[in-house]
């Protein structure tokens, strides 16, 4: 064959290689040459690389996406997560939402004039009422502490006939519904009640624990967001000259607002010691209570009666009340509040 026709072949099959590859996924111009890793040897290599970009992006996404929580999956409500451990016997409680999100203590002007210029905590301990023993441990603390108590466990009148011995203060702590599928406990108070039924739940739940002058929620993440529910079971507690603590389980909240409306001696929950097992956690959540208390005045923190928050307390609260802070009961905080437009 002479040189020409030679040529005149090669061009003939890459133009005929051309119109197979445009018949795939066309190209401008037949540039079947510089786009040759195109071809099908290549493919599965290129769907390989698209995979992991894919992966990347994904990846990338939830870093950036402000509404994903590396939090354990338990009960997942406001992006919040309830703790993954718990101590056998002690129940879950629901996870706190971010400080930020919380109103200032009501009535810190009102405070005694001998805690006047110094930080005031208030700390609640929640969950009792399954164990006598750590009431004691609780009191070997040395500082004024509330105590919440749920109203139908095992021991909850044994730990109240302690408690009130001691002189120490008492609130109920009331069961109610969860916005998950997490378990509040015998007596909890639901959404869908009646306010009949809320009232006379409530009252129950009261008689269980005698002597209690303050009512927290226990869970509530679902009830305490309903503005019905909570003015029925508020109501309950203001013909009893009982104060309420929002123990802020959700940012929906609107129990403390209620109380506050109905002029009742209210507070909410700031901090939430204990979520997070980790010590170190509990310690940095203990330090940003102190950091709030000197900012604002007072401030107002929920622990549970877990080992390694009652070995953190142990090592935190000396240091504490070298530097100034004071230690009070939650009801020295609790004061009816005039809101703003009413003002």
């Amino acid at each position: 064959m002479s040189s020409s026709n030679k040529r005149r072949a090669g061009k003939r099959r890459t133009s005929g290689l051309a119109r197979r590859a445009r018949q795939v996924l066309p190209l401008r111009g037949g540039e079947y040459a510089r786009r040759r890793w195109l071809s099908w040897p290549s493919w599965p290599a290129l769907a390989l690389g698209g995979l992991a970009v894919f992966a990347m992006g994904v990846a990338v996404g939830r870093w950036s996406d402000p509404r994903v929580t590396s939090a354990p999956a338990a009960e997942l409500e406001d992006g919040i997560a309830a703790p993954a451990a718990v101590t056998p016997g002690l129940r879950k409680s629901e996870s706190a939402v971010v400080t930020a999100d919380i109103p200032k203590v009501s009535g810190v002007g009102d405070l005694p004039d001998d805690l006047a210029g110094s930080p005031v905590v208030a700390l609640v301990i929640d969950d009792l009422g399954q164990s006598v023993d750590v009431i004691d441990r609780l009191g070997r603390l040395g500082i004024d502490l509330s105590y919440s108590v749920l109203p139908f466990e095992a021991h909850t009148g044994a730990v109240v006939e302690r408690l009130r011995a001691a002189g120490r203060e008492i609130l109920l702590h009331l069961p109610m519904e969860a916005g998950g599928s997490a378990n509040p406990g015998p007596g909890a108070l639901y959404a869908a009640m009646s306010d009949d039924e809320l009232a006379q739940l409530t009252e129950r739940a009261l008689v269980a624990v005698p002597g209690a002058t303050g009512v927290n929620n226990h869970m509530g993440s679902r009830l305490s967001a309903d503005s019905r529910a909570m003015t029925a079971v508020l109501e309950v507690l203001r013909r009893r000259g009982l104060f309420f603590l929002d123990s802020r389980t959700s940012s929906r909240s609107v129990a403390y607002e209620v109380a506050a409306s109905m002029g009742m001696a209210a507070v909410s929950r700031q901090v939430f010691l204990d979520d997070d097992r980790s010590k170190e956690v509990i310690r940095s959540q203990f330090r940003q209570l102190l950091q709030l208390a000197r900012s604002q005045g007072a401030a107002v923190a929920i622990g549970h009666p877990y080992p390694e928050t009652l070995e953190l307390l142990d090592e935190e609260i000396p240091g504490a009340v070298r530097q100034g802070v004071r230690f009070v009961p939650v009801s020295l905080l609790a004061r009816k509040v005039e809101r703003a437009e009413d003002s």
